[in-house]
């Protein structure tokens, strides 16, 4: 019983990621207002970091020994290469979501910046808005 309420519930994680994304996506692509497209961004970010997470995750069994993957021989046998494999995860995801961190803080950086400048200059962050006093600068522009 204890395994099936695991994948119920690695299932049921899996499930709000998926909409979580779905919602995210929605609200970078709906809202006109550029500080709600941001956190729609930021939240996404993350998700996606979760379920990458998620994808070098190893479900618990019965019968696992639960000790970390290490190899104390410096010629180890067959016997311990594969019990090894068996409870070591996969690094790369981790090592992915790490850089996606970095790189995550890097954009939202910029994006909070610029929204700021937008704001600064047109005085809101209402992408309507900005686009109607847009025009209007260009057609005194060309007048």
């Amino acid at each position: 019983m204890g395994s099936e309420l695991h994948i119920a519930m690695y299932i049921t994680v899996i499930i709000s990621l998926y909409i979580n994304i779905a919602v995210c996506i929605y609200g970078i692509i709906s809202k006109p207002n550029l500080v709600k497209k941001l956190i729609s961004l930021t939240i996404l970010q993350d998700s996606i970091n979760v379920f990458l997470i998620l994808i070098g995750y190893r479900l618990w069994r019965p019968g696992i020994i639960l000790q970390p993957p290490i190899l104390l021989d410096w010629s180890p046998t067959s016997e311990a290469l594969k019990q090894f494999l068996e409870r070591a995860v996969d690094p790369l995801p981790q090592a992915l979501v790490l850089t996606a961190i970095v790189i995550g803080l890097a954009v939202n950086i910029f994006l909070a910046t610029t929204i700021l400048h937008v704001y600064r200059h047109f005085k809101t962050v209402d992408m309507d808005e900005i686009g109607m006093l847009k025009r209007v600068v260009i057609v005194e522009e060309t007048a």
